[in-house]
């Protein structure tokens, strides 16, 4: 039925005419506004799993998020690992420095108190003593502590008492479980007698020539226990992160996958619903590039960016706050570092914008050029065209190649510039935290872990970066979608009554019906009048560009007439649903249309109940049978590019088509134009037959074939200048006996 809009708008390969200005018509339109919200109420009913979808990325995000944590305290414990326990080191020594002063106290009670009783005086120089060490041991272990060497005269004290002395004031001393014999503690107290704390080298040595006992509480040692525990909650949150990530993938796939079938399905819905009007000023190229290119676009840059986005918003936010947290002069550091991406990339998306509409629209542009070169392909070879239609492809090519390569060279411009920025983070975070490290601010766990947040910082930078250059495709595509599904339809004819074609007479009346096309000045069909009865066989003849089609065309209520009023049995057409007014009429037009399939379902197309017999009595009829039996597989042989079939042979099936549909009227336009003189004398013998009780309408160049007409309507520029039977027009001697006798002159 595409074919039928002829008159109006003239179509051509090379994208001349209506068609090919409104194909760029929308080259330097920018991303409507108001797609992301038809987008997202298109989008409703999927926001539930949407919503799951989101939750599992906010969630893995944020378990991602607690790793650098867990790194940095695992840092620390093998740090701490790795250095002698200088806390339980001093913890010896403090237990070992209480011991003697404890023992030393109770000595000296006990002597005074043994002096006492026997009358004695109280030896001042032994209480001193035992005094003395114990205040010395004191003394060395708090000095020892500090890592200072002022206790050695007070252990030269220690020395000097009598071996009980010492045994008495050195007794066992539990650390930890471990004991601390008297001898151990003697041999700690000479190590440290003769060590200078000042020496790193004498001190690290001195650590090898502690006791056993002592050696055992401050070596080195490495946590496994807590490590491991660390690891196995660090892996558990990694891979519940995986999966949270799958999760959301897969059904945001599930979802962009849905959307796009829902939308081609739409968008096939709305072809339906469209005036033809619409398909004269629109290719066909840029309708199928709207219904694939865009669609899938879209599809896939919703796919790529919603889940995108929101997992680096909550990454980019949630790492700041971890960062915040932990250190602040290093998060200045990292931020101060970024912001200087925040700012190209904001330059970079708002100048980019335009050229991501103008490639969707150059693409549409040279999908239609394709597809009318394709079609006109023998046009073009006829005429030697190939050249101007090369440089036209290579025009629009261009148009579309240098749009892209600016969409696509200015948003490739952020990931190099992302890099660079989280570079220079790293760079800028290590500076600051091997200061504040040095200073003894932090440890090298906190660097650890903002080496970790950094990249997290800034990664999202990227990916908010490439979901919004995706989002650019996105809203591109979307213009172009939703300006098809938002174009005028139709007017809606449910509440219309339902007619059905039985018992339909075939009375048609044209009462002074005109009509203009849109877009146009001059009126097409201006005052058209004419009564056809029923079984009536009606020939409308005339020059190219009468209105013929047109007339046609209004009687299928293709188009919708400016005045007067079209009656089929008594009926304007006007009210009745254009689906009720299709049922009454069989079509055969001058352009063949036959898809893909069998040779049956062409010829059958949409009838049901159609018996093999009917199929083959209807080829039969029109000479096509023998053609069909010499088919690799008959009637089931499928129709495709390795089959050919020729022009005639193609209008024999569907005038075929026409007979199996056996409506109540019929409209022939042209339909022998493509057969030689033989099978056309073959057809119209069945079409005769064909046409017998019905009323029939025949657009016809060739005069011949129309001298049997009940009616012949004689049209000129939109009027019918006469009408009458073939003998009466012949002998009135005007216009329609000029146009018949100028075919047989010779």
């Amino acid at each position: 039925m595409a074919g039928m809009h002829t008159s109006s708008a003239p179509r051509g390969p090379m994208g001349h005419g209506p068609v090919g200005h409104g194909a760029r018509g929308a080259a330097g339109q920018r991303i409507d506004r108001g797609t992301w919200g038809r987008l997202f109420n298109y989008c409703r009913r999927f926001l539930p799993a949407v919503a799951v979808a989101l939750i599992c990325a906010m969630v893995g995000t944020v378990l991602t998020l607690l790793g650098p944590n867990m790194l940095s305290d695992i840092t620390d414990a093998v740090q701490d690992g790795i250095a002698p326990n200088s806390d339980k080191l001093e913890q010896v020594v403090e237990a070992v420095t209480r011991n003697i002063e404890a023992n030393a106290a109770a000595m000296a009670q006990q002597q005074a108190a043994a002096m006492a009783a026997a009358g004695a005086p109280v030896g001042v120089g032994d209480v001193d003593a035992m005094s003395a060490a114990g205040m010395g041991a004191a003394a060395t272990g708090s000095d020892t502590a500090e890592g200072a060497t002022s206790a050695a005269p007070s252990l030269d004290d220690l020395a000097s008492m009598p071996a009980e002395t010492r045994d008495a004031l050195l007794t066992d001393v539990e650390v930890d479980g471990v004991i601390i014999t008297g001898a151990d503690q003697q041999k700690l107290l000479d190590i440290f007698s003769n060590l200078d704390m000042s020496d790193t080298e004498a001190a690290m040595a001195a650590l090898d020539e502690l006791p056993a006992s002592v050696k055992s509480l401050v070596e080195p040692r490495i946590d496994m226990d807590l490590i491991a525990r660390i690891a196995l909650t660090l892996v558990a949150f990694y891979v519940a992160s995986y999966v949270l990530s799958v999760v959301q993938g897969w059904i945001m796939t599930t979802v962009t996958q849905r959307i796009g079938r829902s939308m081609r399905a739409d968008i096939s819905a709305k072809i339906n619903r469209l005036p033809m009007s619409y398909f004269n000023t629109v290719p066909t190229g840029d309708i199928l590039s709207r219904i694939t290119n865009d669609v899938d676009t879209l599809g896939q840059s919703l796919s790529q960016s919603v889940g995108t986005l929101l997992s680096a918003v909550v990454l980019f936010f949630g790492s700041l706050f971890m960062m915040i947290t932990t250190n602040g002069w290093m998060t200045l550091a990292a931020v101060g570092a970024s912001l200087l991406g925040f700012v190209l990339m904001m330059g970079i998306m708002g100048h980019s914008q335009k050229y991501f509409v103008r490639q969707q629209s150059a693409l549409g542009a040279l999908s239609g050029h394709i597809e009318e070169s394709y079609t006109g392909h023998s046009v073009i070879a006829a005429y030697n065209a190939e050249d101007r239609v090369r440089a036209e492809f290579d025009r629009m090519n261009g148009e579309l190649v240098n749009a892209g390569f600016r969409a696509q060279c200015l948003s490739g411009l952020m990931m190099p510039i992302m890099m660079f920025i989280g570079n220079f983070g790293y760079v800028a975070v290590c500076v600051v935290g091997g200061a504040l490290a040095l200073d003894g601010q932090i440890g090298f766990g906190v660097i650890v872990a903002f080496m970790l947040y950094v990249r997290y910082f800034t990664q999202p930078l990227s990916q908010i970066a490439q979901g919004v250059q995706a989002l650019q495709s996105a809203g591109a595509a979307g213009t172009r979608v939703f300006e098809f599904l938002e174009a005028r339809e139709m007017a809606d004819e449910s509440a219309k009554p339902a007619r059905r074609a039985q018992g339909v007479r075939g009375e048609v009346e044209f009462d002074h019906v005109r009509f203009t096309y849109a877009g146009s000045d001059k009126p097409v069909i201006k005052d058209f009048s004419a009564h056809a009865l029923p079984g009536q066989k009606v020939a409308i003849v005339g020059p190219t560009g009468a209105g013929k089609t047109t007339m046609v065309n209004l009687l299928m209520r293709f188009f919708e007439i400016d005045g007067g009023q079209i009656r089929i049995d008594g009926v304007p057409t006007s009210e009745m649903r254009r689906e009720d007014v299709h049922a009454l009429f069989c079509m055969v037009l001058q352009d063949t249309w036959l898809f893909e399939g069998t040779v049956r379902e062409n010829l059958v197309y949409c009838d049901e109940g159609v018996t093999d017999e009917e199929v083959q009595r209807a080829c039969r009829a029109v000479g096509l049978d023998h053609f069909i039996r010499s088919l690799p597989h008959g009637y089931d042989t499928v129709l495709n590019d390795q089959v050919n079939l020729s022009q005639g042979q193609k209008q024999q099936m569907t005038i075929a088509r026409a007979m199996i549909a056996d409506k109540p009227m019929l409209i022939l336009d042209e339909a022998t134009s493509n057969v030689d003189t033989r099978t056309e004398l073959k057809i119209q013998q069945a079409m005769d037959e064909l046409m017998r009780g019905r009323t029939s309408f025949v657009i016809a160049h060739r005069l011949s074939t129309i001298k049997n007409a009940d009616l012949i309507l004689v049209m000129k520029e939109g009027d019918i200048i006469e009408s009458g039977t073939h003998d009466e027009l012949l002998a009135a001697g005007g216009f329609y006996a000029d146009l018949y006798n100028s075919q047989f002159a010779e």
